[in-house]
């Protein structure tokens, strides 16, 4: 549910919890910066690492539980900032495929970035496992190099995410993706991240 961010001569490559897709190259240094970044450190490698992020929103558990399985509910937050989603055909239960697709603004070149979220685990209003995997529109696995995406990014990224009541109206969620391997993947994955979350909680408002 993630999205990494990597640079090429004209944009910046973003990979995601679910999706890939492409940012203004000025956004680079931006993360880095706020990331406490250099060029050389996010180029070293790493051994495996995990991105974990945890959000409180104004919402019962159910409400938060559906913006991961109502496919009308993922269309509003899947995404970075200005992207949309105009696919999520979402096959909720274990062993089941959904399949998501973002689209960049027309700014950035329109493109549509898709992927697939295999369910592993379920745990009704508890937590959801998924494996996260680059693919084509047909759900068809893809790999991230021969997108053009560089080392640090698996193929498939395991995604766990949990939930815990806090009383009737308040939800924290957590989000863990696991298998990167560099320092990079992890700082830009974590921010793309973050703008899909900015997002969820605007369901809720």
């Amino acid at each position: 549910m993630s999205q990494i961010i990597f640079a090429t001569r004209k944009a910046i490559l973003c990979t995601g919890t679910m999706a890939f897709l492409l940012i203004p190259v000025t956004a680079q240094s931006v993360i880095r910066k706020e990331q406490g970044m250099s060029l050389e450190s996010a180029t070293q490698p790493a051994s495996t690492l995990e991105v974990v992020v945890t959000r409180v929103f104004d919402a019962p558990v159910e409400e938060v539980w559906k913006a991961w399985t109502d496919s009308e509910k993922v269309m509003r937050w899947w995404g970075p900032t200005s992207f949309t989603a105009p696919v999520a055909r979402i096959d909720f239960r274990v062993g089941g495929k959904s399949l998501v697709c973002m689209r960049a603004p027309k700014d950035f070149g329109g493109q549509d970035f898709y992927n697939t979220w295999t369910y592993q685990k379920i745990k009704p209003y508890e937590s959801i496992e998924m494996i996260f995997t680059f693919s084509d529109k047909d759900g068809n696995r893809i790999d991230p190099s021969s997108l053009g995406i560089p080392p640090g990014v698996p193929t498939d990224v395991l995604h766990v995410i949990t939930f815990k009541r806090l009383g009737d109206r308040r939800t924290e969620m957590t989000v863990k993706e696991s298998g990167y391997t560099n320092e990079q993947a992890v700082a830009l994955s974590t921010a793309g991240l973050e703008q899909c979350l900015d997002k969820m909680a605007r369901l809720f408002e």
